[in-house]
């Protein structure tokens, strides 16, 4: 199995912290050379000093705020023409938006969810489409939910707007098949990151329970009886980007410990 990303070039979205470092981590372990791009330089410096160079990488940090797809661009744009750098690949991940019913929210709660997502999303795979189908190599993946799945109760905004990049991502998939450019989403569940710690809590003071109860609850739903980690949510991130799966196109990965009830 061909594993090997020496000489490839990553964007990873959201890699200051969670799931997004651990995959900045496993790329560069597989010889990747890595750009880090979120909001905190403090922080995307100390996960930068992390990632490996043992095959020579060079590893980078742009920062930009994802509630603004203008900023986002900008910052892309100028980094493309001040590095030279072709990507060939890019992993879309960036925090979800907050809980709460559909039927609650605000247009406006929509709107920012869907620009912070499929607006930045498409505006990221644009800037870096001509470099990946110049290299004739190319892998587009979208760290959404499993809610494209089985929507979940009471996150309404994120329900709504993860299924809408599940829906952009596969007919991008279609379209750009013939580059050997391909584009899947990974559909996290409950993974031990700040996110998870964030919800259990809030779960737990409106059920008057300890975090500790509400944690067992929800690992009782899960056929594995635990939570994820964020490394093994990195392996399958990692192995989409190799050129093991340049046959796989167009799909959602759930990694989600059999959470997830439907096919």
């Amino acid at each position: 199995m061909d594993l090997n990303l020496t000489g490839k070039k990553a964007l990873v979205c959201g890699s200051s912290q969670g799931m997004g470092k651990s995959i900045a981590i496993e790329l560069a372990n597989l010889g990747a050379s890595v750009t880090l791009f979120a909001r905190n330089a403090t922080t995307l410096n100390d996960v930068k000093s992390l990632l490996a160079t043992d095959n020579g990488q060079q590893h980078h940090a742009i920062t930009a705020d994802f509630s603004d797809p203008n900023d986002v661009k900008q910052a892309i744009d100028a980094h493309l023409q001040s590095s030279g750098i072709e990507f060939n690949i890019l992993i879309n991940n960036t925090g979800g938006p907050a809980p709460g019913p559909a039927n609650a929210a605000s247009p406006d709660a929509f709107l920012a969810a869907f620009n912070q997502h499929l607006i930045n999303n498409h505006n990221l795979a644009q800037a870096l489409l001509p470099g990946m189908k110049a290299a004739g190599y190319g892998r587009i993946i979208n760290v959404i939910s499993t809610s494209v799945k089985q929507p979940l109760p009471n996150l309404g905004v994120s329900n709504t707007v993860r299924g809408a990049v599940a829906n952009w991502a596969k007919t991008m998939a279609n379209e750009l098949g013939q580059f050997n450019i391909t584009v899947n989403n990974v559909l996290p569940g409950a993974t031990n990151t700040g996110r998870l710690d964030a919800i259990l809590e809030n779960k737990a003071k409106k059920q008057g329970k300890t975090v500790e109860q509400v944690a067992e609850e929800e690992k009782s739903i899960i056929p594995m009886k635990r939570f994820g980690e964020s490394e093994e949510f990195a392996n399958a991130v990692a192995f989409l980007a190799s050129p093991s799966a340049g046959y796989i196109t167009g799909v959602n990965l759930p990694v989600d410990g059999g959470r997830t009830s439907c096919l």
